[in-house]
């Protein structure tokens, strides 16, 4: 067998694990072993193709972890509607009490329960607030 197409079924093997992963990593891994591939058929030295392999795939996972699509770590779910569906919701509160420090908090009525509503960097007046953040049983809101 030859070596372009050793590299070609390792990279076909690579992108058949890559499809029970469900992670592109991998496929950018396949897409470096392809390089390799391309440059065993220029019948380039076996450490050549290797090096090419290593930075075609290198450089195109590199790519893949810094776009949109990539692995983004551990983001906190507070401000996240996408997993709290409070973020985002209104609310009334009807009076606040200063705790000194900038800091306001109130309990108000939201979804047939009482909540502690916290208000920061704001000045607290009754009316119409939008919740920003939640805390455990804690709103964090801001003015609408």
């Amino acid at each position: 067998m030859n070596a372009w197409m050793m590299w070609a079924v390792i990279a076909g093997l690579v992108v058949i694990l890559e499809l029970f992963t469900g992670t592109f990593y991998l496929l950018m891994i396949s897409i470096g072993l392809a390089a390799g591939a391309i440059t065993a058929v220029f019948t380039m030295s076996t450490s050549s193709q290797m090096i090419i392999a290593a930075l075609v795939g290198s450089l195109a996972t590199l790519a893949l972890h810094n776009s949109k699509y990539g692995w983004k770590g551990n983001k906190s779910v507070a401000h996240d509607p996408n997993v709290n569906m409070d973020i985002g919701q209104t609310l009334q509160v009807q009076d606040w009490q200063d705790q000194g420090n900038g800091k306001y908090i109130a309990r108000a009525m939201y979804r047939g329960a009482m909540w502690d509503v916290e208000l920061q960097h704001s000045t607290g007046y009754p009316g119409i607030y939008v919740i920003d953040e939640v805390q455990g049983s804690r709103l964090i809101v801001k003015p609408s």
